[in-house]
């Protein structure tokens, strides 16, 4: 079954063997076992050969560092970004990048100060050689460490825009008295539709299928472990409403329409800020570049400096108007993904 969920699934033996009682069980009765739907099996994690030669160099000295000071915040970004590494292994590919940086910044640093040093005869240049791939060093530290958080947060967002249709779907199901274990199987399958939506539940079917959890511990290990808040809300509630007794169908009805009319008024308060900015972009981008243009040509008539006059004009016109126009464009961008339109 090349469709089935089961396929694109991965398992640690961390992931399988994460209390006492199952460590103790595997000690007494051998290696855990796991039945899996036929014609279906669970593939090897395998790192990346960059990661796994960062590994290699650089694994035992990130080892140590992990010790002493564990960095949870990045354990907890690499689990939310769904990046199969653990802290200490992407460590070791931080650090090697690092090191990687620093000496093409030694490189190019010491080049550009020797031959700006030997064009102009002055000294300060050759401090180029050290400033250079420091700041290149710390540069591609800090954004590399912080690139899971970056990948999570990009996560997020994806579930809370497409959260909205992935409840719809939900409720429906739930409606039709379809179990949850069901449920999250079926929006599992549907990752073209509901995005990383359907990569949470695809996780959550992977436990109680695959790790043998029941339905509300996958729940609510998967509120613990998602990024988005709204998608968090929204397990507890679920396990809450089931271990108190409560139904959930109407639990799933009340969600799908708060989540509807939260993305009408989001798409309405979009609307709203892509107007905004159309109408400054009216003045900043299109009226005032041209009285800009009007009234240098005037100065450059009327002016005995008429040269400078048109360099400034070609600056502005060539340069400054691009980058404009560039802000913008950025700012619309990222404002219209925002919602699932």
């Amino acid at each position: 079954m090349a469709e089935d969920v089961f396929a694109r699934l991965e398992v640690r033996r961390e992931d399988i063997l994460t209390t006492k009682t199952a460590r103790a069980w595997e000690e007494e009765t051998g290696p855990m076992k796991i039945k899996l739907p036929k014609g279906t099996a669970p593939t090897a994690i395998e790192m990346k050969p960059i990661y796994r030669l960062a590994w290699k160099l650089m694994g035992k000295f990130a080892v140590k560092v992990w010790q002493k000071k564990p960095d949870e915040n990045l354990e907890l970004a690499l689990l939310q970004a769904h990046m199969d590494l653990r802290g200490p292994e992407y460590l070791a590919y931080v650090y090697l990048m690092t090191l990687i940086a620093l000496i093409v910044g030694l490189v190019f640093g010491g080049t550009i100060g020797v031959l700006l040093y030997t064009l102009t005869g002055i000294a300060v240049f050759v401090a180029f050689a050290p400033i250079i791939p420091l700041v290149m060093a710390m540069g591609t530290y800090f954004i590399i460490k912080s690139s899971p958080a970056s990948k999570a947060k990009a996560r997020k967002k994806n579930i809370d825009a497409h959260l909205p249709s992935a409840m719809n779907l939900i409720a429906a199901m739930a409606s039709a008295d379809v179990t949850l274990d069901v449920i999250f199987k079926e929006l599992a399958r549907r990752k073209e539709d509901y995005g990383e939506v359907a990569t949470e539940a695809e996780w959550i079917t992977r436990d109680t299928e695959l790790l043998g959890k029941d339905i509300l511990t996958a729940t609510q290990e998967a509120a613990k472990r998602s990024p988005s808040l709204k998608w968090q809300e929204f397990l507890q509630g679920v396990v809450t409403t089931a271990t108190s007794g409560g139904r959930l169908k109407p639990y799933f009805m009340a969600k799908s329409e708060e989540y509807e009319k939260e993305a009408k008024l989001m798409l309405r308060n979009v609307t709203e800020t892509l107007g905004l900015f159309s109408e400054i972009y009216v003045i900043v981008g299109v009226a005032f570049p041209l009285f800009f243009v009007v009234i240098m040509a005037i100065f450059s008539i009327i002016s005995q400096n008429a040269g400078g006059n048109v360099m400034f004009l070609q600056v502005f016109v060539y340069m400054i108007m691009p980058i404009l126009i560039a802000v913008f464009t950025f700012f619309i961008y990222s404002t219209s993904k925002e919602v699932n339109l």
